[in-house]
C-alpha cells in the first residue's frame, strides 16, 4: 500500500535563515485576546514625552537651586528644591496614569533625584552656613550628598525584595526637605537668624539626614493608602485646616512635619524591636514591579 508524507504541523510563523538575530519574536494570541511577547524576548524600551517632562522640569528646579545658593539667594534655592520635589512626586503617577513606565524613566528620575536631592540641598546649606565650619562644614556636606547616592542606589537595587509599605531609610526627597526646611525656616523675615549662630545645628541636621538615609530604619511610604476610598468628613476638614495653615505661614509648617517624619522611623524601629516583631522590612514573599516607583 502506498505512503504519503504527513502534512507538517504548522508551529507558526517563520523567521528565516536570519531569524535567530532578530530582537523579539514573534508574538502569538493569549487567552484574553491581547498580544503578547514569547518567553525570552525584551521587553520594549521607550522615551516617552510625558513623564519624563516632568523628571526634566525637577531637575532645573535642583539646577536652579545650585545656581541661586551660589548667589546667597537662600529662598528662592529652598522653593526652587520643594517645588521639584512637587514634580518628581507627580512623574511617576502621570507614567502610570498614561501607561507610559520604561527602565529609561526609571533611571532618569534616580539622576534627576541625585541632582534635586543630592547636591543641592548639600550646596544650599553648605553656603549658607558650613562654609564658617571649614574642613567640619564640607565633611558634613559630603557626606549628605554621598548618604543621597547610596541610598538611590540600594533603593534601585532592592526594590523587587523591599516591603512597599515602608521605605528603607529616610527617602531622598524627605532628607533635602529636612536640611532646606531649616535654611528656610532660619532666614525667614520673622526669625532672621545669623548662619553664624546656627552653624553647629546646621551641621547635625546634614549628619542627621545623611546617615539616616542609608540606614535601615523603616519609614512609612503611604503607598498603601487609597484615594479612592470614602473617609469621614472630619479627615476632610483636618486637610482643609492644614492647607490653610501651610498658607499662612510655610516654612515655619514645613520643616516641623518633616522632622516628625524623620523621627518617625526611629520611633517606628524602637516599637517593633520592644514588642518582638521583625524590624527589616525585606518581604519574603513576590510583589509586581513597577518601574516607575523610584525614590
Amino acid at each position: 500500500m502506498p505512503t504519503f508524507p504527513r502534512r507538517r504541523k504548522n508551529d507558526g510563523p517563520k523567521t528565516g535563515r536570519f531569524g535567530r538575530f532578530s530582537r523579539f519574536r514573534f508574538s502569538r494570541r493569549t487567552g484574553n485576546g491581547a498580544r503578547s511577547l514569547d518567553a525570552g524576548a525584551r521587553p520594549r524600551r521607550g522615551i516617552y514625552l510625558l513623564p519624563n517632562a516632568f523628571t526634566t522640569a525637577a531637575l532645573f528646579g535642583g539646577f536652579y537651586a545650585i545656581v541661586m545658593a551660589m548667589n546667597q539667594r537662600f529662598d528662592h534655592a529652598c522653593w526652587a528644591v520643594f517645588i521639584a520635589m512637587v514634580l518628581d512626586g507627580l512623574d511617576g503617577r502621570v507614567a502610570r496614569l498614561t501607561n507610559t513606565q520604561s527602565e529609561f524613566g526609571a533611571q532618569y528620575d534616580s539622576l534627576s533625584d541625585m541632582v534635586s536631592f543630592g547636591a543641592a540641598p548639600a550646596l544650599v546649606i553648605y553656603e549658607w552656613s558650613l562654609r564658617g565650619l571649614g574642613k567640619l562644614g564640607w565633611i558634613a556636606a559630603f557626606v549628605y550628598c554621598a548618604g543621597a547616592a547610596l541610598r538611590l542606589a540600594r533603593f534601585n537595587t532592592n526594590i523587587e525584595v523591599v516591603d512597599k509599605r515602608f521605605f528603607q531609610g529616610l527617602p531622598s526627597p524627605a532628607a533635602a526637605a529636612l536640611v532646606v526646611g531649616f535654611v528656610m525656616m532660619m532666614t525667614d523675615p520673622e526669625i532672621n537668624i545669623s548662619p553664624r549662630q546656627a552653624d553647629w545645628i546646621s551641621w547635625v541636621i546634614a549628619l542627621f539626614a545623611g546617615i539616616t538615609m542609608v540606614t535601615n530604619v523603616p519609614f512609612y511610604s503611604f503607598k498603601d493608602v487609597n484615594f479612592r476610598k470614602s473617609v469621614p468628613f472630619i479627615v476632610v476638614f483636618l486637610v482643609a485646616l492644614g492647607l490653610a495653615l501651610l498658607a499662612i505661614d510655610p516654612p515655619k509648617v514645613l520643616w516641623p512635619l518633616f522632622v516628625l517624619y524623620g523621627l518617625s522611623g526611629y520611633a517606628v524601629y524602637v516599637y517593633r524591636f520592644a514588642k518582638g516583631k521583625p524590624v527589616s522590612i525585606v518581604q519574603t514573599g513576590e510583589e509586581p514591579l513597577d518601574p516607575s516607583e523610584r525614590r
